[in-house]
């Protein structure tokens, strides 16, 4: 079963100013390599498809097709409360393990080393269409 694990942030004034960019350097790096070994374990273990960060939502662009299908960019929206930092995908063999490997990632190491116990949504990709 695979499933997607995804890790967001608020965007209030409170949260953005206790993001990662505002923490001493030690912490940074801590947190990558918590992050790096987590990835390397799941690899390891063989339940991991891909992981990846995303750039910062400063970034993002809303794309639609105009009528003749041409791309129309919107975009970046202030206003939104989270927004996506990253996620994996993995392959399981059940939804208990995914919640498993999702707690284990909302532990990862924040100042000073605490666990920042951060949501992670975890959602199965499904194979196909639902049945109907």
């Amino acid at each position: 079963m695979k499933f997607i694990l995804m890790m967001g942030m608020k965007t209030d004034e409170e949260s953005r100013s206790r993001g990662i960019m505002t923490w001493p350097q030690e912490d940074i790096q801590a947190h990558i390599q918590f992050m790096l070994g987590f990835n390397k374990q799941l690899k390891a273990a063989g339940e991991l498809v891909s992981a990846e960060g995303l750039a910062w939502p400063d970034q993002a662009k809303l794309v639609r097709a105009d009528k003749d299908g041409a791309p129309v960019t919107d975009g970046v929206f202030p206003e939104s409360k989270e927004f996506l930092i990253g996620y994996w995908v993995i392959d399981v063999e059940s939804a208990e393990r995914a919640y498993q490997i999702a707690a284990r990632a909302s532990a990862a190491p924040g100042p000073g080393g605490v666990p920042l116990n951060m949501p992670i949504e975890v959602r199965q990709i499904m194979s196909g269409p639902p049945e109907m």
